[in-house]
């Protein structure tokens, strides 16, 4: 019987590439984002794919998306909680709006998303799944002018730490993948320069998506009792270590 996933963020980038992933491995993959046809797009040409447009940061959206995937396939056995934005703005400058938003979807919408498939998980036979967390190099060190994208992909550690806690007593692990420069739509502007937090504007190293998404096959392969709890892949070049 084929896996199950849910990858949130799907319609591009990371999700994107993920999803395509897990489609290619054989599992069957409910593609959640915003935008029906970016995620039309991803189940291209796939069998197994679900689309299903969702809004992770609303309670009720998340909760048809689930709904979706018990009706369609009975169970899940891997969230990717990989849907998120990017508000630039320093503390002194960015909006409360902004702050809300990011708040919303990068740190609320991952809980959303993981509660309602950890309800799940250990209501189905057998009991358990996995659950993969989107944090970033930003949930290690800051760029500049990134305060609530920091701040939430900081949160994020917390949240995959207690998920993984509590998903003991019913054979859920979580763990979580933190990405620099994996080569996207968003990081396409790098090659123009990247502000460095000594002033410089600076091109920075990117490298293909599909390493990243293979990272993510690795730690969703894993029987339950094995669990990698972070796993932080980058450009080999890129300012990170030593990055200040």
């Amino acid at each position: 019987m084929a896996k199950t996933a849910v990858v949130t963020g799907a319609g591009s980038g990371i999700g994107r590439a993920v999803a395509r992933a897990l489609l290619d491995d054989g599992y069957q993959v409910a593609l959640a984002g915003r935008r029906a046809e970016a995620l039309a797009e991803t189940a291209a040409g796939a069998e197994g794919a679900l689309v299903v447009p969702t809004d992770v940061s609303d309670e009720d959206s998340v909760g048809a998306l689930f709904e979706a995937v018990r009706a369609n396939w009975g169970g899940l056995d891997l969230l990717v909680n990989n849907a998120g934005i990017s508000a630039g703005g320093t503390v002194a400058d960015l909006s409360v709006e902004d702050w809300k938003r990011t708040v919303d979807v990068n740190l609320t919408g991952m809980f959303l998303c993981a509660r309602q498939a950890v309800r799940l998980m250990k209501d189905q036979d057998p009991r358990g799944g996995r659950i993969v967390n989107n944090g970033s190099i930003s949930a290690h060190v800051p760029r500049p002018a990134s305060v609530a994208y920091t701040a939430t992909k900081h949160a994020v550690t917390g949240l995959t730490r207690s998920i993984s806690l509590d998903g003991r007593a019913w054979n859920v692990a979580c763990g979580q993948i933190d990405i620099g420069n994996a080569a996207t739509e968003m990081t396409e502007r790098m090659a123009a320069g990247i502000p460095q937090a000594d002033g410089r504007v600076v091109a920075e190293p990117t490298f293909d998506v599909r390493h990243a998404a293979d990272a993510v096959l690795y730690m969703a392969g894993l029987p339950l009792d094995a669990n990698v709890q972070f796993l932080t892949i980058t450009a080999t070049t890129m300012p990170f270590i030593g990055r200040g």
